[in-house]
C-alpha cells in the first residue's frame, strides 16, 4: 500500500494506531536523520551494527553503507536493518523521501520483494506499508519442521525480521507491529516457488508479495529439492495446517521432484495423486482454500521452436485432480508453455540463472540453469500467478493492489524493459532440485 504523505512519523503512527492502543513489547518504532526525534520512536542517528541485546541494528556487513541527512536514512548501496522479533506477522509502516529524489526497493526475510523503485521526488514524502511474515520452526512443544543444512542460515529461518533497502533509498521512519486475522497465503511447493534467500536465483512465491495489499500476508514454506512426500515428510505441511485458519489459503505446486522418484505406486497417477488429494482434504478441514498451481515448465526447446514436454503426465494428473475435487487451478504449465514459446530458445535463456564466467565474484564458470529463474523470470512467473487469480475470480483477487495490469503469457515482458537493484547477499551452488 502507497500513500502520498505531507507529514511525517505523526502519520505512521496513526496508521499504526489503527492495529490497537495498546503497545506491547513487540512493536517497534525507529525514526531516522540527525534531526528527526519523533516521541515514543528509537531514533538512529548512527550506522549501528545489529547488536543481540539491543535487538537492532544494520546487518550484513551493510553499516559501512549507511549515511544520514537531517530526516532520513540514505545510501546508493544495499542496507540491512534487523530488529529481533518473534514469530508472527506483522504490520510494516515506513515514511520514505527526503530533500533530494530517491528511489526505493524494499525486500524482507529472504528477498521477498515487497516495493520495487518507488521513486519520491524531492522535498516530498510518501507512507508505504506491507504485511511480513515472520516465522520459526517450531510446530508445538515436540515437533519441529527439519531443515536442511544448507538452508539452516537463510535470512527466513532466523531470530529477527530483517529489512534490505536498496536503490537509492530516503528512509524517515519505520514502525512494525503484530497483526493477527490476517488473509494468509500459504506456499507449498519447490525450488520453482520457493524464498531463494541469495541472488542470482529467485522464485515466484518471493516476487508474488510485491503483487498484495497489506491486508493479506504470503507465508512460504516451499523448500528447494522437494517433493509432495518429503514436504510432508520434513512437517512443512504439519507447520501450515498448525496455524492455517478458516478463509486462509494454501497455493500447491509440485512436480519438478516428484516425478524423479521411483517404484511401485509412484507416479502421476498414483502417488501424487494420492498426495494433492491429501493436502487438499487436511486444507479444506482447516477451512482453508487449496488452489493447485500446475509446475513451472523447464526450458527444453525442440528443433521446430515449440518446447519439450518434461513434465509426462504430472501435469494432466494435478489437471484432474483439481475436476475431480473442483478445486481452483492455476495452469502454469500452459502459461509458461506459452511464454517461453514467444520469447524463443535464445531469448528466454534472459529469463533463466545463465550468466556468463565472472559475472560474479568467485564465478569462474559460466552458469547454465534451465530450471531455475533469475528476479526477471521468477517476476515473469509471479505475474501469471496473479492473473490466473483474477481469471479464477477468486475472493483473494481483492487482495491484489489496484491497477495491476492484465498480463499475457503469449505477450511476455522483455528484459531489457526490467530493473531491480540486486541484493549484496550471492552463492554461486545451484539450489537443490531441478
Amino acid at each position: 500500500m502507497i500513500h502520498h504523505k505531507s507529514s511525517l512519523f505523526a502519520c505512521l503512527f496513526l496508521v499504526a494506531s489503527l492495529y490497537g492502543t495498546a503497545q506491547t513489547k513487540h512493536n517497534q518504532y525507529f525514526d531516522f536523520g540527525t534531526k528527526n526525534t519523533a516521541s515514543n520512536a528509537t531514533h538512529i542517528s548512527e550506522a549501528l551494527v545489529y547488536d543481540e541485546n539491543k535487538g537492532y541494528g544494520f546487518d550484513f556487513n551493510t553499516a559501512s553503507n549507511v549515511k544520514f541527512s537531517k530526516k532520513a536514512l540514505i545510501t546508493t548501496n544495499s542496507v540491512y536493518f534487523s530488529v529481533s522479533l518473534p514469530e508472527g506477522f506483522y504490520k510494516v509502516d515506513l515514511v520514505l523521501g527526503d530533500k533530494k529524489y530517491s528511489e526505493t526497493t524494499i525486500k524482507a526475510e529472504s528477498r521477498r520483494l515487497m516495493l520495487k523503485e518507488l521513486k519520491v521526488d524531492k522535498k516530498d514524502s510518501r507512507h508505504v506499508s506491507f504485511t511480513v511474515n515472520v516465522r520459526s520452526t517450531k510446530i508445538d512443544v515436540n515437533n519441529y519442521i527439519r531443515i536442511k543444512d544448507r538452508d539452516k542460515n537463510q535470512l527466513n529461518w532466523d531470530d529477527k525480521l530483517t529489512i534490505e533497502f536498496s536503490g537509492t533509498p530516503a528512509i524517515q521512519s519505520l514502525s512494525i507491529t503484530p497483526t493477527s486475522n490476517i488473509t494468509t497465503i500459504f506456499l507449498a511447493g519447490d525450488s520453482t516457488v520457493t524464498d531463494q534467500d541469495v541472488e542470482p536465483w529467485a522464485s515466484w512465491g518471493q516476487f508474488f508479495t510485491n503483487y498484495l495489499t497489506d491486508e493479506a500476508v504470503v507465508a512460504n514454506y516451499a523448500e528447494s529439492g522437494s517433493s509432495l512426500s518429503a514436504f510432508k515428510a520434513v512437517k512443512r505441511l504439519d507447520k501450515i495446517l498448525s496455524i492455517m485458519k478458516p478463509g486462509d489459503y494454501l497455493f500447491i505446486e509440485f512436480a519438478h521432484n516428484d516425478e524423479k522418484q521411483k517404484g511401485e505406486g509412484i507416479g502421476p497417477w498414483e502417488s501424487y495423486t494420492k498426495y494433492l488429494k491429501e493436502y487438499i482434504t487436511k486444507a479444506l478441514d482447516k477451512g482453508g482454500i487449496p488452489v493447485l498451481c500446475t509446475p513451472t515448465q523447464r526450458r527444453a526447446f525442440n528443433a521446430n521452436g515449440s518446447l519439450k514436454e518434461t513434465h509426462g503426465d504430472f501435469p494432466d494428473a494435478m489437471r484432474k485432480v483439481a475436476k475431480d475435487l473442483n478445486v481452483p487451478l492455476i495452469d502454469i504449465t500452459k502459461m509458461t508453455t506459452d511464454m517461453y514459446e514467444s520469447w524463443g530458445d535464445e531469448p528466454s535463456r534472459l529469463a533463466f540463472v545463465q550468466y556468463p564466467a565472472n559475472t560474479f565474484p568467485g564465478q569462474t564458470e559460466k552458469l547454465e540453469d534451465n530450471t531455475h529463474f533469475n528476479s526477471f523470470g521468477a517476476n515473469e512467473i509471479a505475474k501469471c500467478v496473479v492473473q490466473g487469480i483474477k481469471d479464477l475470480n477468486l475472493g483473494l483477487a481483492k487482495y491484489l493492489r489496484p491497477n495491476i495490469p492484465q498480463y499475457n503469457p503469449k505477450n511476455p515482458d522483455k528484459i531489457g524493459d526490467w530493473t531491480l537493484p540486486m541484493s549484496t547477499r550471492f552463492e554461486i551452488k545451484k539450489p537443490d532440485g531441478n
